[in-house]
């Protein structure tokens, strides 16, 4: 391989990132706004149902969890990086449940991709107990990605489209708004 098709392929190199932290509303509106995020799609992992609807994950029988997959270029944002994002930007400490929203579905997770993507969340979640930014340990899975099923398209980009609906204005625009805030001032890798 030559010297040029190794740059290419280096510099045309993509991750994919699966991630639960809540309602994937929230998340999906946080990270279409990091810079080295190309492609953001709300859905569902981490159960045992083919191809669920939005209405079996709500169920609570499906053991799928509201996520997002991400396509990051780690040139531009590193997994450890990521994972310090999402951390920022949910409670990990509290099993199955983000704010008022309570359920399986709303539990917090990692589903890794490689083994170093699980190496990599392991030593966050560990870095950020020793830090004891929360009350409680962090309660997030780390578990190995299965398969991702994209939500309905009414769920994609439901901030961009619905910003007038009354959970985008209460929850999510403030949630964004202080990301937003954080975002500036946090340090490149």
């Amino acid at each position: 391989m030559s010297q040029h098709s190794i740059e290419t392929h280096q510099h045309n190199s993509r991750e994919t990132a699966t991630l639960a932290g809540g309602c994937f509303w929230c998340l999906e509106a946080i990270f279409n706004e990091v810079a080295g995020i190309e492609k953001v799609v709300s859905g569902y992992s981490g159960g045992n149902t083919d191809s669920p609807s939005y209405r079996d994950v709500c169920s609570g029988l499906t053991g799928h969890a509201e996520a997002v997959q991400l396509t990051l270029v780690p040139q531009v944002i590193s997994y450890k990086k990521l994972l310090q994002i999402f951390f920022s930007v949910h409670d990990p400490t509290t099993p199955n449940r983000q704010r008022a929203d309570a359920g399986t579905q709303y539990r917090s997770a990692i589903f890794y991709h490689t083994e170093e993507q699980k190496i990599t969340a392991e030593q966050v979640i560990k870095e950020l107990n020793k830090a004891r930014i929360w009350p409680a340990p962090i309660v997030t899975e780390v578990k190995p990605y299965q398969e991702f099923y994209p939500a309905e398209e009414y769920h994609q980009r439901y901030l961009q489209k619905n910003p007038e609906h009354p959970y985008c204005r209460a929850v999510i625009a403030p949630k964004l708004a202080k990301f937003l805030d954080q975002y500036s001032a946090m340090p490149n890798d």
